[in-house]
């Protein structure tokens, strides 16, 4: 049980953090339109880093607790 549950953990945290970081990034763009912040060229959006960073660490934490959530319910 608890080698499944170190299993999904890792892999939904991975997988939560760079989809929140790309989420973040998307957020991020938008932010930058409708601030107006100057982009620096082959760059998606101004301070970029900042949000796809906080986006990974709310995926990180949201995707495994709410699988684990799931498969707790799922037990009954």
């Amino acid at each position: 049980m608890w080698a499944r549950n170190i299993g999904v953990g890792c892999l939904t945290g991975v997988s939560g953090f760079f989809s929140g970081a790309m989420i973040g990034v998307l957020v991020g763009k938008v932010v930058t339109a409708v601030t107006r912040c100057p982009v620096v060229e082959d760059l998606p959006a101004c301070n970029w880093q900042v949000f796809a960073g906080w986006g990974g660490v709310i995926g990180f934490v949201t995707l495994p607790a709410l699988v684990f959530w799931r498969l707790h319910r799922g037990a009954r």
